[in-house]
């Protein structure tokens, strides 16, 4: 494993040196690139620091009991190196988990968009409180979340709804969240108590600054309207709302949260950008489909991922076989505990799949 790290802690060390040197800072866009660069590597520099050290100690203990008389001081010893080459196991297998190959867009932001899907109003409300969760949850992270578009119900639902959410990791943490969630509930609206099942979809996008392919003027059509609150009353007397469509794809953006034209449009087309990412790069990866059967982070949008069973208080993630049964906080935005699982399945199958090549 030191062989492994050796280079990543001499990159870390070289990079230490070079954002503080005051050539680097004055090219600030250089400067944040490598600041960006060092903090990714640190854990993993840090570890290799505690390898050795922990190496070195082992080793030390191994000489010391090739000469040692004393039958106390042996057993010390030999404890000793016990405990140390448990710490080693330990740290080896965090380092696996370190070095196994990261997902490019683990460090971006998201745009994450809710919609109503089967079930009516009911669907539509609890949509709405799909995303109170995701915001909440974005403010334990201290994750800053902004409204790109938001249309509700009469009655509080959703009827769409796109946020984008900024923070460190952001993408890491909610990419599991892409999929049907399923609400199993007596509704509001129901006067017999019967328990309805109701379902709604959660789209999760990284955020692309920066794509390899042109978008062309030719390609869009571009809408201005007024916007709308709840029951489509309007807020706005001027028509600030943008819709783009990509005529060639067929993909359709609005934004209507900013009161200048300009800044929905340039919003839009940002949240463009990562849609017709998202499209290309599916397209990409059916032709390695079972190498994505095999993880739990970008499936397929029409796959129900988890159940909420309120008459039970317990959510189910079909995945990976998981309930917690603490349905009140978990909608509170407390789901840490459902994203460390998600990502240490995903982890362990990416181990397996290493170990099998």
């Amino acid at each position: 494993m030191l062989e492994q790290t050796t280079k990543i802690k001499q990159r870390y060390d070289e990079l230490t040196k070079l954002v503080i040197d005051p050539e680097v800072i004055a090219d600030n866009k250089r400067w944040q690139k490598l600041v960006k660069e060092r903090s990714s590597i640190e854990e993993i520099a840090n570890c290799h620091d505690e390898l050795v050290k922990l190496e070195k100690n082992l080793q030390d203990s191994k000489d010391v009991i090739k000469t040692e008389t004393d039958p106390e001081m042996i057993e010390v010893f030999k404890e000793d190196i016990l405990n140390t080459e448990k710490q080693i196991k330990a740290l080896n297998e965090k380092l696996q988990i370190l070095l196994l190959p990261k997902d490019e867009n683990d460090d971006k932001n998201v745009i994450l968009e809710i919609r109503p899907a089967a079930g009516g109003e009911e669907a539509s409300l609890f949509a709405n409180e799909l995303m109170n969760m995701y915001v909440r949850y974005a403010e334990r992270n201290g994750w800053q979340v902004e409204v790109n578009e938001l249309e509700q119900t009469e009655l509080g639902g959703l009827k769409a709804c796109s946020l984008s959410i900024k923070g460190t990791d952001v993408y890491s943490k909610l990419k599991y969240e892409s999929g049907v969630h399923r609400v199993q509930r007596v509704p509001e609206t129901e006067s017999q108590g019967r328990v309805h099942t109701s379902t709604v979809t959660v789209a999760v996008l990284p955020e692309i600054e920066e794509v390899d392919f042109e978008i062309q003027d030719k390609d869009l059509r571009i809408d201005t309207y007024r916007s709308s609150g709840a029951g489509g009353q309007h807020v706005n007397k001027t028509e600030s709302a943008i819709r783009i469509t990509h005529i060639p794809t067929g993909i359709v953006v609005a934004c209507q949260d900013e009161r200048s034209q300009i800044k929905n449009r340039e919003k839009a087309m940002n949240i463009l950008k990562s849609k017709l990412y998202d499209y290309y790069k599916s397209q990409i990866d059916t032709k390695y489909s079972e190498d994505r059967k095999s993880q739990v982070g970008t499936g397929d949008r029409s796959e129900r991922i988890r159940t909420y069973n309120f008459p039970q208080g317990r959510i189910t993630d079909h995945r990976i076989n998981y309930s917690i049964f603490n349905i009140t906080t978990f909608m509170d935005g407390d789901i840490e505990d459902m994203v460390e699982q998600l990502q240490k399945f995903d982890q362990q199958k990416k181990l397996e799949n290493l170990s099998l090549k």
